[in-house]
């Protein structure tokens, strides 16, 4: 078995080192550039190919078929628009690949955020109040009224991820925050002129800081099981634009509540594979908010196999068709791509700086530092990346905000 990884982001990279870690496997990675996170890796042969472009990704995908004939290989990606991609090419990759995603009926209910919530709504899994918006169309009545309507600030983001993956304007970002109506009107009008099409969502804003953010981690096998299910709060994000949200360091926590609902919501679609899931605990209700559900592993997927829930057991069992026992993961362990100095300065609260502390004595994961991977060459590399995080913290998240933004 040959796990083959369509992009070269840390996730990727973590997902790597999971497989070579459960089962001694070396993966083969196809992405745009050799980043720092797969720099003089022993744990994967990278493959440089413009992964952007859908035709030149499926045509490498294919030719690499053919050099590795007679091998079983299994297709994995941790990113939207990969996964959309692959999708759309089932019919080319199907016969050569296991794939490791959900049916693109399923992928077209998940990776839009708008369907996402109606869902959730029908199996009474609260989510934030949302605001639907076409940019690219007049907005009816109803819709300007329930703008209007909104309590401010908001967050805006695309429903589809995939969609908004090539769309470019200045101050483009994974998520808006937006303080009033007049800036609501001005992204939108941002977007008409960008030609985005697609659908694009205004949310309530979850009081709280970033601590109050949780992650979710889950795989469903091709019998209807959920297998894995982990989560975590998180302690910090990170704040460039391309990165906004994504979590830079989490502490593994069990919300029984949390998994009980994605287990309701992939079994209302039919879900097989992995899931990465964001959700926040509403302060004002002590409730679990859900925000969206990812239909692929996250960037973050390194606390779960830290957690000693590795997902490569998981897609292995699955494609072995061999019963694994469901994990619901219940270690503590602290994941971080930060400093931990770093990390500290954004926590306010004593006692959980406090456990964060000890957290890192007994059970530290950084996902780019593989004991199996060691070089002079990669130590650099993974060093110097870590510790650009002072600069961009010190440029777009300087101090500590009651509301994460």
């Amino acid at each position: 078995m040959v796990p083959v990884l369509v992009g070269g982001d840390i996730g990727a990279y973590a997902l790597a080192r999971a497989f070579h870690e459960h089962a001694g496997i070396r993966s083969v990675v196809l992405a745009r550039v050799v980043t720092r996170f797969f720099a003089a890796t022993k744990l994967a042969d990278v493959r440089v190919v413009d992964v952007e472009d859908q035709d030149i990704m499926v045509a490498a995908l294919v030719a690499l078929a053919r050099e590795r004939a007679g091998e079983r290989l299994v297709l994995l990606t941790n990113a939207d628009w990969y996964a959309a991609a692959i999708n759309a090419a089932r019919p080319t990759l199907e016969p050569l690949y296991d794939i490791v995603l959900c049916s693109p009926a399923a992928f077209a209910r998940v990776e839009s955020k708008e369907a996402f919530q109606h869902d959730c709504e029908s199996l009474g899994i609260p989510v934030p109040l949302t605001v639907a918006v076409t940019p690219s169309q007049p907005l009816p009545d109803d819709v300007v009224a329930r703008l209007d309507a909104l309590t401010y600030p908001v967050v805006g983001k695309a429903s589809s991820s995939a969609d908004f993956h090539f769309v470019e304007f200045p101050g483009k970002a994974k998520v808006h925050h937006l303080h009033d109506r007049t800036q609501v009107t001005a992204l939108i009008d941002q977007l008409r002129v960008a030609g985005y099409a697609g659908t694009f969502l205004f949310q309530e804003f979850i009081p709280g800081d970033e601590t109050h953010m949780r992650s979710l981690t889950a795989y469903r096998d091709r019998s209807g099981t959920v297998t894995l299910l982990a989560t975590g709060r998180v302690l910090l994000e990170e704040h460039t634009a391309g990165t906004l949200g994504v979590p830079a360091a989490i502490l593994t926590e069990q919300y029984p509540d949390a998994m009980d609902a994605m287990e309701r919501y992939l079994a209302h679609i039919d879900y097989h594979g992995f899931a990465n899931a964001d959700f926040k605990l509403d302060p004002r209700t002590g409730t679990h908010v859900f925000f969206e559900v990812n239909p692929r592993i996250g960037r973050n997927n390194y606390y779960v196999t830290a957690a000693g829930a590795s997902p490569a057991a998981h897609v292995i069992a699955d494609l072995n068709g061999v019963t694994i026992e469901p994990v619901r993961v219940t270690a503590e362990v602290l994941y971080s791509v930060v400093p931990i100095r770093l990390l500290l300065r954004y926590l306010p609260d004593a006692d959980l700086r406090r456990r964060v502390k000890r957290a890192a004595r007994r059970v530290l994961a950084r996902p780019l530092m593989s004991p199996q991977d060691r070089s002079a060459r990669r130590a650099i590399a993974v060093w110097g990346f870590t510790l650009n995080f002072w600069r961009k913290y010190r440029t777009h998240y300087p101090r500590y905000r009651e509301d994460g933004i």
